[in-house]
């Protein structure tokens, strides 16, 4: 397990990842500056009881579906903002990116976390206040991949968090790999597709976690590390990756993995995606693949594999399977099936497609969600 700690001593803390050798935001050997080590997962996976998994950002919002109960899952629904006396004054807005916030309890011990942060930080923002979700409560946030629509809203929601986060705040990502400079070509859109600021990190000073392999949450919660590409799964490259920094930007080829240090630009393969995951209570694993570029079914089975636990109680997220033709989600349906698992949420890159056939393949399992819902999964 990685054990080195490195950073910069103006805020944020590097720490793992036992390539990286100096801080590129301050060009100096950090040896001595504090920081702290993200927890292995060494041993058994870490229960809880419950879990309750907010969506704050993603592509939809019907107000009129109703909150209900399926099986022993609460599914609670999020209409408008109405109180007695006043006209509406806000929204949920829905956009394409992802958001989810967690909250899990150990009897009296509860944390917080928030995975990805939208596209833009004004409707996370909105949809934050109006959900009533407590910036200074968070006990972590993660980072899935270095995809703008899952991290554009970082920078303005650190902006508007200012002073009120935790002191070193824990900031969980995949690897280095999650800062290079991205281009994107999606039909008929082609361009910059942005990067992850260094410096608004350092300024908020969040404490970084490079978590290639297994890592523990807060002691509630742990994440699949890398994730292998062994299924039938084809990663798709959307994105193409420019390797090298300057001024603070871009990724640091000495700290990539070996056979990409001496590339320029590289078609993305995702090797930095994590998924996040509990162990619920004699339930088993709730997964959240939040994009699935690797396969959602390589998501679920490192989980499985991670934790040493063969039963699924819930998948949640985007699947990307959206691009993919129809027999390959028909594929992706049987082996999700074989999984097993007691619910199926498909969100943001799913598609409509395997969201239609999920329903007629595992009826009774398959969620539709809606931006502003919140699932809670208990013992």
């Amino acid at each position: 397990m990685a054990s080195e700690y490195l950073g910069t001593c103006r805020g944020v803390i590097f720490c793992g990842s036992a390539g990286l050798r100096h801080s590129r935001l301050s060009g100096r050997r950090c040896s001595a500056c504090p920081g702290r080590r993200a927890q292995p997962l060494t041993g058994p996976v870490p229960e809880v009881d419950p879990v309750a998994i907010r969506v704050v950002t993603d592509s939809y919002h019907h107000a009129f579906e109703q909150g209900r109960n399926v099986g022993d899952m609460e599914i609670v629904r999020y209409a408008f903002d109405l109180a007695p006396g006043r006209p509406p004054q806000k929204a949920l807005q829905n956009e394409w990116g992802l958001s989810l916030h967690l909250q899990s309890w150990q009897a009296a011990d509860s944390k917080q976390v928030l995975i990805d942060f939208g596209y833009t930080p004004e409707t996370l923002n909105n949809n934050l206040a109006l959900l009533k979700i407590d910036p200074a409560q968070l006990d972590a946030l993660v980072l899935s991949h270095g995809h703008y629509d899952h991290f554009g809203g970082l920078n303005g929601f650190l902006v508007a968090s200012k002073g009120r986060l935790k002191a070193g705040l824990p900031f969980y990502l995949g690897g280095e790999e999650c800062f290079c400079t991205r281009e994107a070509g999606v039909g008929a859109s082609a361009g910059d597709f942005g990067y992850l600021d260094r410096k608004a990190i350092a300024d908020a000073g969040l404490t970084v976690m490079f978590a290639e392999r297994p890592w523990v949450i807060g002691g509630h919660a742990f994440t699949t590390g890398r994730i292998p590409a062994n299924s039938f799964e084809r990663v798709l490259a959307p994105t193409r990756m420019k390797v090298g920094e300057q001024n603070g930007i871009g990724c640091t080829p000495d700290t990539l993995p070996e056979a990409k240090r001496t590339l320029t630009v590289i078609p993305d393969d995702f090797q930095h995606e994590q998924a996040t995951c509990f162990n619920v209570k004699g339930k088993g694993l709730v997964v959240l693949t939040s994009c699935g570029h690797r396969g959602v079914v390589n998501s679920v089975r490192k989980a499985m594999k991670a934790s040493g636990i063969n039963k699924v109680h819930a998948v949640l997220g985007g699947f990307h399977l959206a691009p993919h033709p129809v027999e390959y989600q028909r594929e992706t349906s049987a082996a999700l099936k074989e999984i097993n698992p007691d619910y199926l949420i498909p969100m943001h890159c799913t598609g409509e497609v395997f969201i239609s056939l999920a329903m007629q393949e595992m009826p009774g399992k398959t969620i539709r969600s809606s931006t502003g819902t919140r699932y809670i999964f208990s013992a």
